[in-house]
């Protein structure tokens, strides 16, 4: 039987950090993943470039039921420390948006450093192996494969949530935490795409790839960012990011002209009275969506002048409350990440070790930690895997 120090379970994000860490520490460490391929979310996340981190992470960028476990981690591993590490690599990236950090040209060029800085630091990589069975005993673990049977004092779960199982996704993680008597808090899909009801279906299929700026909010978060219109109804980073709060049933307020107050459109009918309501929505959203809008208000092309104060009212409603008819979620399939997971009152924020089984640890996605769409939940997975890296 093979003996190692550290066993590391996933070779995604957090996995390769934390093993690269203990590893220069000196432990013999082995990570193991079912996968052909190392990173396979890493590689596929952000459109192929990888928004690897936001230099604006703080706590208040996560969700979780214990609120305060994701400090001490943050502090130890800083998004500065991520950068400087990927700046020794020499890679090349751009920042997209305010703090969201992207590669250049390839999420592959940030796989290869993790690859290097694993190989670097002496640890092992096993492909294609998949875990039949864990034996805990007193004082060490036994791993058994389908390439073997590996023992090892500490065991470190990284394996991810649910989202987009055609990756490998899985509840593997959640099981081991349940073998040794771990609570799993309810996991959803989130930052995901919204889908519609069917009748808003077929009218959003003639819409389906435009974007436009809106403001949404629910559950007393707002959120101000592009939405995108797809066959199937809206996703884009606004829709993304509410689905951190909103579920079916809750409400949910979509405000296509964010930048439009009720005085600006009785203005239009003052000071430019020939101009059509029409003429000012052009400006403002895509064509296609300003058809869609007719359909309702047939009164659009004629002259502001010619309007109403409840014609007005009744359009500035409708605008800012935008009835999606929002159905669900596009589910586990496309979700950027599962939001729930292992109960953290139950692990060591400073260790990561399970407080129900000595020498097994919990890093990453696994975890009831969830961040905001922008880089934030890689920052979490450099940061959980090089904190537990530091006690494996």
């Amino acid at each position: 039987m093979n003996k190692v120090d550290v066993i590391v379970i996933g070779a995604g994000a957090s996995g390769l950090m934390c093993a690269a860490t203990a590893g220069y520490r000196g432990k013999s460490v082995l990570v193991l993943d079912h996968a052909n391929k190392a990173g396979k979310k890493i590689l596929m996340s952000g459109g192929g470039r990888c928004n690897f981190t936001n230099m604006d992470t703080a706590p208040k960028h996560f969700l979780s039921d214990n609120p305060h476990f994701c400090i001490s981690a943050l502090r130890r591993f800083t998004t500065q420390d991520f950068v400087d590490l990927v700046d020794r690599h020499g890679l090349d990236y751009v920042e997209k948006a305010p703090g969201q950090l992207f590669c250049e040209h390839s999420a592959k060029d940030l796989l290869d450093i993790l690859l290097t800085e694993l190989e670097w630091s002496g640890a092992q990589l096993s492909l294609n192996t998949t875990v039949k069975n864990i034996d805990f005993k007193e004082d060490f673990t036994v791993v058994k494969t389908n390439q073997g049977d590996f023992q090892c004092r500490s065991l470190v779960v990284a394996t991810g949530g649910l989202s987009i199982p055609t990756m490998g996704a899985s509840g593997f993680g959640y099981e081991i935490a349940k073998q040794v008597g771990h609570q799993v808090l309810p996991t959803r899909a989130s930052l995901v795409p919204i889908t519609v009801q069917p009748d808003r279906k077929n009218q959003f299929a003639a819409l389906s790839g435009i974007a436009c700026d809106i403001s949404t909010t629910s559950q007393g978060m707002t959120f101000q960012e592009p939405m995108l219109f797809t066959h199937r109804g809206i996703s884009g980073p606004a829709i993304l990011q509410i689905t951190n709060f909103w579920q079916p049933g809750d409400d949910l307020q979509i405000n296509i002209t964010p930048t439009l107050s009720l005085d600006d459109l009785i203005a239009v009918r003052q000071n430019t009275p020939k101009k059509s309501f029409e003429s000012l929505l052009s400006q403002l959203l895509p064509k296609r969506l300003v058809e869609l809008i007719k359909e309702e208000f047939n009164w659009l092309n004629e002259r502001s002048a010619q309007t109403s104060n409840e014609q007005i009212s009744d359009l500035f409603a409708y605008l800012t409350h935008f009835d999606v008819q929002p159905n669900g979620t596009e589910g586990y399939r496309t979700a950027e990440v599962t939001l729930g997971g292992i109960n953290t009152n139950e692990i060591s924020s400073k260790t990561f070790e399970s407080q129900k089984q000595k020498n097994l640890y919990f890093i990453g996605e696994v975890l009831d930690v969830t961040g905001w769409l922008g880089g934030y939940n890689f920052s979490w997975a450099w940061s959980s895997g090089y904190c537990a890296g530091q006690y494996v």
